[in-house]
């Protein structure tokens, strides 16, 4: 299928019905489907027309025993370990030292503390 080609509400619609069709599989009601997930069975027609929360579907899989197909639906990417490095880029090892007359150091106020201010 082509879903670049498709709307968001279209691609809504298409993982609804396919969530029916697992129902229809394992010949389960929507009633039946709705009181396992602990949903009205109008909150449930609604996932079936692409209408619900990411909670419920995830809820409908769940129920349906169909939780393997999100690895599918987002495959997890693997990174090379030198890649992985590559894109953390260069980082400190250790602290710096205090730099002496730096704009946040107290040694040009402390310097003048010992002179004696000749007015």
């Amino acid at each position: 299928m082509e879903y670049r080609a498709l709307s968001d509400k279209a691609i809504a619609e298409e993982l609804g019905s396919r969530v029916e069709q697992r129902r229809l599989e394992k010949n389960l009601s929507q009633q039946q489907l709705a009181d396992e997930m602990g949903l009205s069975r109008v909150s449930y027609a609604k996932l079936e027309k692409g209408q619900c929360k990411l909670e419920n579907l995830i809820s409908a899989l769940r129920a349906l025993d169909a939780l393997d197909s999100l690895d599918n639906f987002i495959p997890k990417r693997r990174f090379s370990p030198i890649a992985l490095i590559e894109a953390q880029g260069k980082k400190r090892k250790r602290a710096s030292k205090k730099r002496i007359g730096s704009a946040g150091s107290q040694s040009n106020v402390n310097k003048g503390e010992d002179e004696e201010l000749d007015w």
